[in-house]
């Protein structure tokens, strides 16, 4: 059976690393005689629209063009925090008979005689909503601990000997100057060898935003 992994962290660095996700579903698919094809690896926030994810939109036609039979992710979470995304992504998939294979929940879109699991909608509209609140409920956290910061007189923000916008700005103008020109995010990232969350924070402030000065 041929198959590609995908796994994806919040963010880049030495904090969060796929590594355990590639090692445990590398051990998965060895037991299962899966024969992984592709690897995709995603540093991006899991509340993120499939349409503004370049590593799962890869990952996708990947799998459209080279007849890939099955997707093994770690975790539901780590296909999305969206119940609606997450759904549009096992609809993509279940259209074209793809199997999806979630390790953390042991749930699969169709079974070993690829029969449609009765249970498998069900799980994900339970978990995926599960996912989704636990995110919500993080941000609310959060949003509550800066407002009671700002309240007790606590400076938000980054620290003042941090570089400024029009530091960035000169540091990235090569970045800046590839995704004006229609560059994609990975091409950019890869080329200027800095990391792809780092590309979109910078397409967010100034190309999204319409803040470059020619």
């Amino acid at each position: 059976m041929k198959g590609v992994i995908f796994t994806r962290v919040s963010s880049s660095g030495e904090r969060q690393s796929t590594e355990r996700q590639i090692k445990d579903l590398r051990q998965y698919a060895e037991h299962n005689s899966i024969d992984v094809v592709k690897e995709y690896s995603e540093h991006i926030s899991g509340a993120t629209k499939n349409d503004e994810r370049e590593v799962l939109i890869e990952c996708k036609q990947y799998c459209e063009q080279n007849e890939v039979e099955i997707i093994c992710v770690s975790e539901m979470s780590r296909l999305s925090r969206s119940i609606y995304e997450l759904q549009d992504t096992i609809k993509w998939a279940k259209d074209r008979h793809i199997n999806i294979y979630f390790q953390k929940e042991n749930i699969s879109l169709y079974d070993k005689d690829g029969n449609e699991s009765l249970l498998f909608p069900i799980l994900v509209a339970c978990l995926g909503f599960v996912a989704e609140t636990e995110r919500e409920n993080i941000k609310f956290r959060l949003n509550s601990g800066r407002e009671l910061a700002k309240k007790q007189g606590v400076k938000m923000g980054r620290p003042s000997g941090s570089k400024n916008k029009a530091d960035r700005k000169e540091k990235y103008k090569e970045a800046i100057h590839m995704l004006k020109k229609g560059n994609s995010i990975r091409d950019v990232a890869k080329y200027c060898n800095v990391s792809v969350p780092t590309v979109q924070s910078i397409k967010k402030e100034f190309i999204n935003n319409k803040s470059i000065v020619e």
